[in-house]
């Protein structure tokens, strides 16, 4: 799978801009506050319907504007695929595959395939398990489209629970809704449980093998799935903690509570890890993520990285160049010093300026 255009009006900083990335290593090089993210931004935007960054679909829209548009043209073996974007300063936005209008933003995932890393992601190990939870749910949405089904259900049957739960102390006569949400949460939130316990199996598989490589054999990394409650007993947990999510005014059992363990020779570097292994833990995980869908999906994903070569020591930096020779990447930089002292490979080299774009 590549990228073969770009096209962008009024998103961000950029009044028009059309990119033709290289089907290998393309760099995007220029200084701080240019828009080189913003390329990456639109890319994932394509692929996903999400923005990486928080915020509403307006503030992508260049500033005076009333909409934005992003076309994007992706190759999936012999099969073009064109995807479009509206964005709107009111209403919802527009997506349009091959030129049909979607009536859902799930109905996107899979079309692209895209994995996005950066410096932000080197926390991924370290943060809150709610981090974690969305890049496993990120990932898995882009893999099956049973996978957005249930989790779009199961998230809104934790919204009308929740609802419930906080107003039943003002109306006695809402408890009687309860077990129909209920009902809703086990009937979703299981086949998440299950989805989540083989996507995080098969992920361990692919990060031991590449973590080892990277610290030279000197390290033996254990990724776990650790769901608050199993699927088996999701039903009963539910109802015995009826009592205290009255209490507390929420739902405090199911999927969304789970979290993924990462252990490094039997330490728990969440919390006992120094920042070196947390960062090279994320590292592993991006690069078994590439593979990981290669192996679901026959295509390799698309690579999106965001300034994170500098934030990575001269082994890492060589070991993530060495892992994406087959995969169409797209890197951003603020200058080309790195890629020509260690002779990384770049096929296409683009400079941005205030907005603009040119090849070099």
């Amino acid at each position: 799978m590549w990228i073969r255009s770009l096209e962008c009006r009024n998103f961000r900083n950029y009044e028009y801009v059309k990119l033709e990335p290289d089907p290998g290593i393309n760099i995007i090089t220029g200084e701080n506050a240019q828009g080189k993210t913003n390329l990456l931004e639109a890319i994932y935007l394509a692929g996903t319907a999400k923005s990486h960054r928080a915020g509403r679909d307006r503030e992508m829209i260049r500033f005076g504007e009333p909409e934005a548009h992003i076309r994007l043209e992706v190759m999936r073996g012999e099969s073009p695929y064109r995807i479009d974007i509206h964005l709107k300063r009111s209403g919802s936005k527009g997506i349009a595959v091959g030129g049909i209008p979607i009536r859902r933003t799930s109905e996107l995932y899979g079309v692209v395939n895209v994995v996005f890393f950066s410096p932000e992601d080197l926390s991924l190990i370290k943060d809150a398990p709610a981090k974690r939870r969305t890049f496993c749910d990120m990932e898995l949405c882009q893999l099956s489209a049973i996978y957005v089904d249930n989790l779009i259900h199961y998230n809104k049957a934790v919204m009308q629970r929740n609802a419930l739960l906080k107003d039943i102390g003002f109306r006695k006569d809402y408890e009687a809704m309860l077990p129909a949400w209920e009902e809703q949460l086990v009937r979703y939130g299981k086949p998440l449980i299950a989805a989540r316990r083989e996507f995080v199996e098969e992920l361990s598989q692919l990060v031991e093998p590449i973590h080892r490589k990277l610290t030279g054999g000197r390290e033996t990394i254990a990724v776990t799935y650790e769901p608050n409650v199993g699927e088996n007993e999701f039903a009963d947990r539910l109802f015995m903690s009826g009592e205290n999510d009255r209490r507390a005014g929420t739902t405090t059992c199911g999927p969304h509570r789970d979290d993924i363990g990462f252990t490094v020779d039997g330490i728990d570097i969440r919390h006992y890890g120094s920042q070196g292994q947390q960062r090279t833990a994320a590292l592993s995980l991006k690069l078994a993520e590439i593979d990981l869908v290669h192996r679901r999906t026959g295509q390799t994903p698309i690579l999106l990285l965001d300034d994170v070569l500098s934030e990575l020591d001269a082994s890492r930096q060589n070991h993530l160049m060495e892992s994406i020779s087959d995969v169409q990447t797209l890197i951003t930089c603020t200058g080309l010093d790195e890629f020509v002292k260690n002779r990384f490979p770049t096929d296409k080299v683009f400079e941005v300026t205030a907005g603009t774009v040119a090849v070099r």
